[in-house]
């Protein structure tokens, strides 16, 4: 790795709540007079973390909070953290769109910036006049657009298209052409937000591979925001972790992805003391507890299999009910989804019924993994749904190996029959 191309110092973000106005002439004068001579300002609570579900008396919130790293050149630095984390507002003062209200932020070379559908075009030109408009925004001349233009328009995939005026596009053709620009017109520093997601599978497979190639092979820095924790393992070599406008840890991405699932992971076991808690539908089911048990005492592992245990009260309405459960991925990426008759109203009662789906051992690999359920009835009228209402953990046999996962999602266990056929 090279010179530091990013360095953050003490970088926070404050943002006015509530109505926006510029307060009273008495705060205004206060405020100014405080940030005259160097002082913080007197109306923001310091040291208040910016917790959207908590309510405050502080007229102002800490979108970023005293964030501090630096990124070298050719590194590949993945920023996760939950909604409202403050990964989005860190790029945009990386990238000039907003300034930082205390700190210092020292960026060494030119840089591209995808932050969202759109980003630096302008609607009313043509895909291939953006192409233009871009490049001389980032410095480049004529000459140097034409040379790469070819390039540009291949790899976004919209030749078809590149003359028709930017408001005819669709969102992910606009991502396409936007991606390319940034990535082939040669900045030192590519920041990329989720943004990337709107583009189809095939697309987000070429990007992460040309974001990958830019940085091994010709040096630049890439930022790299996305919830899709297998695309930040994938492409990344470091990461820091956000949490509530501060950096709550940075390092290794596995490491960085292991503490933020971890920060996520909730128990195992689910009460729900009241219907509102529950998120019923209707007055004709209410779910009760959410267990996940292993079969045997102990935690859950990939040997012991384990089960589901749903209690919940329901009162008949001439239907039968069905149960649907599906098994993801922190990343998305469906296990199983599995549905099942259990109850035949002609023959059920109004009351607590407890339901037991086992769930064999060998069946999944070391990993955390969410649930969705589903209860409805025959004629498909949901009765419940809650996505991922519970969130359970997988490890291997023993914890000093849990760290040394094999890949795949499903674990089972093989009968290997070998036979001489010839001597």
């Amino acid at each position: 790795m090279g010179e530091v191309k990013i360095k953050v110092e003490n970088v926070s973000k404050k943002y006015k709540l509530g109505e926006i106005s510029t307060g009273t002439i008495s705060h205004d004068l206060n405020r100014w007079w405080h940030k005259l001579r160097g002082k913080e300002d007197p109306y923001a609570i310091i040291g208040e973390e910016n917790d959207r579900s908590i309510a405050s008396d502080a007229s102002y919130a800490y979108a970023l909070q005293g964030i501090n790293f630096e990124v070298k050149e050719g590194e590949i630095l993945g920023i996760v953290g939950k909604n409202g984390a403050g990964k989005s507002t860190l790029l945009k003062i990386l990238s000039k769109v907003t300034g930082p209200s205390t700190g210092l932020i020292k960026m060494n070379g030119r840089i591209g910036a995808l932050l969202e559908v759109g980003t630096g075009m302008h609607p009313e030109l043509t895909g291939r006049e953006n192409i233009f408009l871009n490049g001389a925004i980032l410095g480049m001349t004529k000459i140097e657009i034409k040379r790469k233009i070819d390039e540009i328009i291949d790899f976004a995939g919209i030749v078809k298209y590149i003359d028709t005026p930017l408001k005819r596009y669709s969102s992910g053709m606009q991502v396409r052409l936007a991606f390319a620009v940034a990535a082939f017109l040669e900045p030192e520093i590519l920041i990329v937000d989720e943004v990337l997601a709107v583009g189809d599978y095939e697309f987000q497979k070429k990007a992460i591979g040309k974001m990958k190639d830019v940085s091994s092979n010709d040096g630049r820095t890439v930022l790299f925001v996305s919830h899709n924790l297998a695309a930040v393992r994938n492409l990344c070599n470091k990461g820091i972790l956000l949490q509530n406008g501060k950096k709550v840890f940075e390092g290794d991405q596995n490491e960085v992805i292991e503490r933020y699932q971890n920060a996520n992971l909730s128990e195992s076991k689910i009460e729900f003391n009241s219907p509102q808690e529950s998120n019923y539908a209707n007055d004709k089911i209410q779910i009760l507890t959410f267990k996940v048990v292993p079969s045997v005492k102990g935690e859950l592992k990939i040997s012991t299999g384990f089960s589901f245990k749903i209690d919940f009260n329901h009162i008949p309405q001439n239907k039968n009910l069905a149960i649907t459960l599906e098994v993801r991925t922190l990343d998305e990426i469906v296990v199983f989804h599995h549905g099942h008759w259990i109850c035949d109203n002609k023959n059920s009662i109004s009351g607590i019924y407890e339901l037991d789906v086992k769930i064999p051992p060998n069946t999944l690999n070391a990993g955390i993994y969410k649930v969705t359920l589903i209860l409805a009835t025959s004629i498909h009228e949901v009765l419940y749904k809650k996505e991922d209402i519970i969130q359970f953990e997988i490890r291997n046999e023993s914890i000093a190996n849990n760290n040394n996962i094999l890949p795949g999602i499903l674990r089972p266990k093989l009968d290997y029959t070998f036979t001489t056929v010839k001597n």
